[in-house]
């Protein structure tokens, strides 16, 4: 069974870095693209960021853009969003999900993206606060 487990959320101030972790289990990590999306309380969700089957493409939406970076470590079927610079605006709890190598990173940025979110984990909460 498909499984996610996001960690490394906390409490930052604005210009600090935090990175985040997503554990995988019951597949291989050439099964599935992955993203990382996150969500707040009355915001519809948003993809921040994806990798691609072989880690070649790496595609980030426009409000985090050159400040975040998602990377990946395959034996240990472990990916990783490193994030920099961070503004109260940030702040959510970011997912991890699991996404078909049809459909690839390229959707997940379009308007009804988060369709193409197949499966994804409880989640970690960031905040950034003074």
């Amino acid at each position: 069974q498909l499984q996610l487990v996001e960690s490394g959320g906390g409490l930052v101030h604005p210009g600090e870095s935090l990175t985040l972790s997503c554990v995988g289990s019951g597949f291989r990590a050439d099964d599935y693209v992955i993203a990382w999306f996150r969500q707040t309380p009355g915001k519809e969700r948003e993809v921040v960021s994806c990798i691609g089957l072989s880690g070649q493409m790496r595609k980030y939406s426009d409000s985090v853009k050159g400040r975040f970076d998602i990377s990946r470590d395959v034996p240990r079927k472990t990916w990783y969003l490193q994030m920099h610079s961070l503004q109260p605006e940030d702040s959510a709890v970011y997912h991890c999900a699991a996404v078909s190598p049809v459909n690839g990173c390229t959707p997940l940025f379009r308007p009804d993206g988060e369709r193409y979110l197949r499966t994804w984990g409880q989640g970690t909460l960031v905040t950034v606060s003074s």
